[in-house]
């Protein structure tokens, strides 16, 4: 699709709750820099797939993986991958705003202080660019030590945006960013993720095909945990090769 390095990937990737199969032999290859969506109807394995990029799916007993998850051609499985450290470089946003009960300067400085940052003076700085990436320092500047749950929902997003960005991950997942806010934090939270896609990798779960045309390079369609397709977004929306992306792009199931 093009000569731009992958950053992380599936390789022949199964998941299981129990007995019952989520996910079955996936193959996809997420860009350096780029923002690759996955789409498809409710329970597809959409989520389920984005979960196991940073392997949040861990916690979940009686699940099992098949396959390989790389990050930078490693398998994030592998006894040099810590968990903790992984969820550092590939960070995760999720699809209901999730402050923590603490001032909006707490909320960002959480993941630094649990790495043991102490220097105020620092933590002021990266608190500062964190919010300034996630398009919010100029609404909360005056504000930080506040409490984050009098920030509106599109507000909160974009803290807990700030407050991934904050231990600066390579990769930042997005599961649904934007179903649980109205339509104009929406545009914001869409023209941040275009701006981050400049210094991070982004894959985005999104059940809003236009939010994935607006935003996205590449796009992989799933359906019933198999993969459909998996082209550049243009090519997805405009051509696809298969009748199934055909009919579920035009809006005749799903």
């Amino acid at each position: 699709m093009t000569n731009v390095k992958t950053k992380i990937e599936a390789r022949d990737l199964s998941f299981y709750y129990g007995s019952k199969r989520a996910l079955n032999n996936l193959n996809i290859a997420c860009l350096e820099n780029r923002v690759t969506a996955i789409i498809g109807p409710s329970g597809c394995g959409k989520s389920t797939f984005i979960r196991t990029l940073n392997r949040m799916n861990d916690v979940l007993a009686g699940t099992r993986l098949e396959g390989q998850i790389l990050l930078d051609g490693e398998d994030i499985h592998s006894s040099r991958f810590d968990a903790v450290e992984l969820r550092k470089r590939v960070g995760m946003v999720f699809q209901k705003p999730n402050p923590f009960p603490k001032s909006i300067f707490d909320n960002v400085a959480y993941g630094l202080r649990i790495n043991a940052h102490r220097n105020r003076d620092l933590l002021e700085e990266i608190v500062e660019r964190s919010l300034r990436e996630a398009a919010l320092w100029e609404e909360v500047k005056d504000r930080l030590s506040e409490n984050a749950f009098c920030l509106s929902g599109g507000q909160q997003q974009r803290l807990c945006i700030a407050r991934a960005l904050a231990v600066e991950p390579e990769v930042i997942l997005f599961d649904e960013p934007c179903s649980a806010i109205d339509p104009i934090a929406t545009a914001k939270i869409e023209d941040l993720i275009q701006k981050l896609k400049q210094h991070y990798t982004v894959v985005i779960v999104t059940h809003n095909m236009q939010q994935a045309a607006r935003v996205s390079d590449n796009t992989a369609f799933l359906m019933l945990g198999e993969l459909i397709e998996f082209n550049e977004t243009k090519k997805i929306f405009t051509a696809p090769a298969n009748k199934m992306t055909e009919e579920y792009i035009t809006g005749r199931f799903g």
